[in-house]
């Protein structure tokens, strides 16, 4: 296994797979990684004759008071699992190999591109009112990862589901030759989505956690016994989390599950719930698919 500190040495990497006629899967990640980074590395390792992750905290998708400086970057652990799951490359940029170093002046969160990608409509709801400028990093780096990886296929879990369509949006505006396979969420056995940010969790913070799992599955129950009210729907939802005094709901919303706009209520395209709140001081999203 290949680590990789430049995009040049990235690029010239893949070309060199491609040239040779192997498909290249990809999976971006912050590192940190847990078993739902490894469920993708896994599927591209099953579809693709050469696999890359990254490894990369990206500056631009974190506002002046999140926790850029906490994030776990364990890095020499991520290398040892991506190894163990057959990962062919990791590429590993520095902040300045991927923006330049005159852009970082003295502090990461103050920096500004020339070069940005926002993906409207999409990246201004939910995550994009909560978290402004979130998304459009998020845009950028996949972007500028996609020109340097140069994969045929690229994995994404469902957890982070705003930001799964906002990528499948550029994807298909943009015409990157580039198939995104989504993978759905994997979770504890108690449901909680597996994050990076779970490890942030105190014993009772995490036990509280599970209400936005119990949540979302009693929509989707309730939904499957034949309730279409969005309000009602909501409503169930919401109690279950005010019983925990720990969990802070950001929103819930339910959602057309392509647009991410709001339903007034349930008929048969696809929907979506949307969950977003602090435990504690840990910020954590989730969602559901609705069938019906």
């Amino acid at each position: 296994m290949q680590i990789i500190e430049t995009p040049q040495q990235m690029q010239a990497l893949s070309a060199e797979w491609r040239c040779s006629g192997q498909t290249v899967g990809f999976v971006p990640t912050m590192g940190a990684l847990h078993e739902g980074h490894l469920s993708l590395v896994r599927a591209a390792r099953s579809q693709c004759q050469k696999v890359v992750a990254s490894v990369f905290v990206n500056p631009t998708q974190f506002g002046p008071q999140e926790d850029l400086d906490q994030y776990p970057r364990p890095f020499e652990h991520d290398c040892e699992l991506l190894r163990e799951e057959g990962c062919d490359a990791i590429f590993a940029p520095s902040v300045a190999a991927m923006y330049g170093a005159a852009a970082l002046k003295h502090e990461p969160h103050a920096y500004e591109s020339h070069t940005f990608v926002e993906v409207s409509k999409l990246g201004d709801v939910w995550e994009g009112v909560i978290r402004p400028g979130h998304l459009r990093g998020v845009a950028t780096v996949v972007t500028k990862l996609f020109n340097i990886v140069r994969p045929q296929r690229a994995y994404f879990g469902e957890k982070d589901y705003q930001q799964l369509k906002v990528i499948e949006c550029l994807v298909r505006d943009l015409n990157f030759d580039i198939e995104i396979v989504p993978l759905p969420t994997v979770r504890e056995a108690d449901g909680l989505a597996l994050s990076s940010r779970n490890a942030y969790l105190a014993p009772a913070e995490r036990a509280a956690a599970t209400a936005l799992y119990q949540a979302l599955s009693q929509a989707a129950a309730m939904v499957q016994q034949g309730e279409r009210d969005i309000a009602v729907l909501g409503a169930a939802m919401e109690k279950i989390c005010d019983a925990q005094p720990l969990v802070k709901v950001q929103y819930i919303t339910i959602v057309d599950a392509e647009t991410l706009a709001p339903l007034d209520r349930l008929e048969d395209s696809p929907a979506r719930v949307l969950i977003a709140a602090k435990v504690g001081e840990t910020r954590l999203i989730d969602n559901i698919a609705l069938s019906f």
